[in-house]
This record gives structure tokens, C-alpha cells and sequence, in this order.
């Protein structure tokens, strides 16, 4: 079975754009830089909070390659390809370009809403078409349907390079069900940053995080501390997070984030369509809480 090096603080990374709409390579650099240096451990790019459904092939495309030229070598890489076509996600993996890219984030299929069995054979079609570690992304709310544990978990016994699975069904249940029964190579992370210190609680082996973005050094902190079973020192540090953890998502994803990393001056507030910025009274209450940064 393949290993998980996807551990520790992974950095859903956002896609800054200038206030022209384009996206914004500097900024970009800037921000990997600030990653580098602040104890992020791993990078996940070109998933959602990177808006990827409005980029053209070329923007992806230029995005990646300045990823792997400014982090490749530093960080692991983590790239989302996924979608609701299986055809069609099998095709890329097998066709596209993955060089310089450690694993692929798979979201599960949104929209048709596949039972469990479809979500099996879709994932074991997607495992069978690369020879790179491949991460499952269960994110109901985002599309529609669940991936149980028991599908997770079979998954993991039947298909040797799917090595983890991103969880953001927002259910300790689920995620204490799957590190019960899951194969001894196979972890969890958190894909909620809100759920992480409890998930790693549980057993979770880290986080792709979106308040990363902005804060990683606090962040890493935490689950550096949580890991080495400090639980007190970790529990203080999730806790000073909590009001930002509501403010992130309350006008959606990445809108939070873009604002605090705006008012940090490291980005333009700026999203694309269907996207908008968070309101100003959210905008006021995100500046607030960064003057009681950690």
C-alpha cells in the first residue's frame, strides 16, 4: 500500500486575482513564500478554495507550474482532480500533465448524486488510472451526497494508492467509525477546520485547512502541540480560533479567508463570479479579530 505523506498543516490554497479579475501570480508567490516560512507541511491546490471551477486550462496550468517552482521540493503538493464524469476524471489522470505533483485530491461526484456502489466504482476506476497517492474528498454539503464510512473504509482495504481520505461531513461519528475499521496505512484528515482538534483527537493525522491560508503559524501550532498529546497547551490555541472559524465561512468559501488575508495586505478582496466578497459588516467583525491575533 502507498504511504500518506498528506500530514500535519495542508494549505487549501486560495487563487488571489487582481482587481481587473486576473488572476494574481505576484500575490501567489508572495503567499507560498509566506507558507514556506510560517510551518505549513503540505499544499492543496486547485481545489475549491481555490475557486478551480472559474479558471480557464491556462491559468491552471500556469498556476501549478509556479506552485511546483516555488514550493516543489519544499512541500508535498497536493492537486484536486475530480469531478462528476468519471470518463472524463479518468481520462485527465491518465493524459495530463502530474509531474512535480505528489497526490491527487478527488472530491466526491456532485450533482448526480451516486449511491454508495457508485461512489465505490468510481473512486476504484479513479485509483486504477494513476500510480499517484490519491486522497478521497467527502464534502456533503458541498455535493449532495455522503460517502459512508463503510464505503470509505472498503475503499481504503481494496485500492492500495488511495491512502487518505479529506473528511468534511461535519460527524465525529463518521470520522471515529472510519479510523475504527480503516487499514492501518489508510488516515484521516480534517477537512473542517473548525472539527480539527477533535478530529485529531480521534485519531485525524492533520488538516487541509483554509484558515491556513492567513495563519498558519497558529495553526500548525495547535496541531504541532495536539500531536505530542498536549492536549491543554492545543485546546487554548483551538479555542482563541473560534470566533474567526465562524466568520470564515458565514458569507462562504473562500470569501472569508480573502478578506483576512486583504486586510492582512497580502491579497486584493477580490472573488469571481458566482462569488462575491463578504459583506462589510463580516469584513469589520474579521478585522477585529485579527488585532487579538495569537
Amino acid at each position: 500500500m502507498a504511504r500518506n505523506i498528506f500530514k500535519g498543516l495542508g494549505i487549501a490554497l486560495v487563487t488571489p486575482f487582481k482587481e481587473d479579475g486576473n488572476v494574481d501570480y505576484e500575490a501567489l508567490k508572495r503567499l507560498l513564500d509566506y507558507q514556506i516560512k510560517n510551518g505549513a507541511d503540505f499544499l492543496c491546490i486547485l481545489a475549491t478554495t481555490g475557486e478551480t471551477p472559474t479558471l480557464t486550462a491556462d491559468e491552471k496550468k500556469k498556476i501549478k507550474e509556479l506552485v511546483i517552482e516555488r514550493a516543489g521540493g519544499k512541500l508535498p503538493i497536493l492537486m484536486g482532480c475530480g469531478g462528476n464524469n468519471t470518463a472524463a476524471v479518468v481520462e485527465e489522470l491518465k493524459t495530463g500533465d502530474f509531474s512535480g505533483i505528489d497526490g491527487v485530491l478527488s472530491v466526491c461526484p456532485f450533482y448526480n448524486k451516486p449511491s454508495q456502489e457508485g461512489l465505490y466504482q468510481h473512486f476504484k476506476a479513479i485509483a486504477a488510472a494513476t500510480k499517484l497517492p490519491v486522497v478521497l474528498y467527502n464534502v456533503p454539503g458541498r455535493t449532495g451526497v455522503n460517502m459512508m464510512a463503510q464505503t470509505t473504509v472498503r475503499l481504503a482495504n481494496d485500492c492500495p494508492n488511495i491512502v487518505a481520505i479529506k473528511e468534511a461531513a461535519g460527524s465525529l461519528e463518521q470520522v471515529d467509525e472510519i479510523i475504527k475499521n480503516k487499514p492501518a496505512a489508510f488516515d484521516v484528515i480534517s477537512g473542517d477546520d473548525a472539527l480539527t482538534f477533535p478530529m485529531v483527537a480521534c485519531g485525524a493525522v492533520g488538516v487541509i485547512s483554509v484558515i491556513g491560508n492567513a495563519l498558519p503559524k497558529e495553526f500548525s501550532r495547535m496541531l504541532r502541540l495536539e500531536m505530542k498529546g498536549e492536549f491543554e497547551s492545543a485546546r487554548k490555541i483551538h479555542h482563541k480560533f473560534t470566533d474567526l472559524f465562524n466568520l470564515l465561512f458565514v458569507d462562504g468559501n473562500p470569501a472569508g479567508v480573502k478578506a483576512m488575508l486583504h486586510e492582512m495586505g497580502m491579497i486584493e478582496n477580490v472573488l469571481r463570479l458566482p462569488l462575491v466578497p463578504t459583506r462589510l459588516t463580516t469584513m469589520q467583525r474579521i478585522s477585529e479579530c485579527l488585532k487579538f491575533r495569537m
